[in-house]
């Protein structure tokens, strides 16, 4: 898949016109174990609200190296990620996955996308990909840092840890110097790791039925030190002076 990915540098398309793939999946014990473990989260039979992503990896991956996805995936930027889910799910049940694409739209640096995954009416995740077409970085107003409340030391090896068990091997999350052929200077951690972690530290402070809602900033560099602050229903992850990850959760219905 990988590789496929890697042939769709030649993509120039301007439609959306990708069809919706599916699956019906069965939980692992000993892979959810290995994520929760990467992520932080206590092991239950009660599947983290992010595990779905990771569940569901293969079909993203299908469906956006497969015909009628507009962009050429490598370069495509991860910018934001919301998911609502109504009920926890159990490692116990089946899962029926799908995922497609929806809303291309023009962004201030590019063409945005979002891929939306789904267990059945029970959760669903959104996912949204920036290809950059413009100059300059993405501007916005500046964010305060707000009060720490953890210090996290991210090791040098999150990237392949968390590799292992999504399947996002992307290079630039695996070590320097591939990350090097992609302009960073170090491996940076997966957004979605950064989520799931704030999560993680968060359980058991968090409704059963929820959304939670994130926007991926600067990256991550690895190893890397990254302050954690939880106030109320906002979130954040940050470096000594500007964020990694801002976010928030909803109760959902």
């Amino acid at each position: 898949m990988l590789l496929k990915a890697a042939l769709t540098s030649f993509r120039r398309g301007s439609t959306l016109d990708a069809a919706p793939v599916s699956a019906v999946v069965q939980v692992d014990r000993t892979h959810l174990a290995a994520y929760s473990a990467v992520c932080g989260f206590r092991v239950s039979d009660v599947l983290p609200v992010t595990y779905p992503q990771v569940l569901s990896f293969a079909l993203q991956m299908k469906l956006m190296s497969g015909p009628g996805f507009p962009f050429p995936l490598p370069g495509v930027v991860h910018v934001a990620n919301r998911i609502t889910q109504s009920r926890p799910l159990l490692a116990s049940e089946e899962l029926p996955l799908e995922v497609r694409a929806t809303d291309l739209r023009p962004h201030a640096h590019g063409t945005q996308v979002d891929v939306v995954t789904s267990v059945g009416d029970a959760w669903v995740g959104v996912s949204t990909y920036l290809r950059r077409t413009g100059g300059g970085s993405s501007s916005g107003a500046s964010v305060e840092r707000p009060e720490t409340s953890a210090v996290w030391r991210v090791p040098g090896d999150i990237g392949r840890r968390y590799g292992a068990v999504s399947g996002d091997r992307n290079p630039i999350h695996l070590h320097a110097l591939t990350a090097r052929l992609f302009g960073f200077r170090r491996a940076i951690a997966h957004g979605m790791w950064t989520k799931a972690r704030c999560l993680a530290a968060m359980e058991g402070g968090l409704p059963e039925a929820l959304t939670v809602d994130v926007q991926f900033k600067a990256p991550l560099s690895l190893p890397g030190k990254a302050f954690f602050a939880a106030s109320g229903t906002e979130f954040s992850v940050w470096g000594a002076n500007r964020p990694h990850l801002l976010g928030s959760w909803s109760p959902a219905p």
